[in-house]
């Protein structure tokens, strides 16, 4: 799994944790709604860490709390 798709479905698992959709995060995290789903979907190949953490915000969660969970720790190499 790549970094990209590992960060989409932290993000979809979080909001499935919480009972809330995809656009639900977006008005928490005053970001826009198409921002979240271009993660998701995987149009946005590097989603900046300041709209990860603005998504954080809106969960409630630390930047620390987003990456520590199991799904980061397989990644595969980005650079080869």
């Amino acid at each position: 799994m790549k970094t990209r798709e590992a960060v989409a479905k932290r993000i979809t698992d979080l909001c499935d944790e919480r009972g809330i959709t995809v656009n639900v995060l977006a008005n928490l995290a005053a970001v826009s709604p198409s921002t979240v789903k271009n993660i998701i979907y995987g149009v946005s190949k590097n989603p900046g860490i300041a709209t990860i953490k603005m998504l954080c915000d809106g969960l409630d969660i630390t930047l620390l709390e987003f990456f520590d969970d199991e799904i980061f720790l397989s990644l595969e190499q980005e650079i080869e």
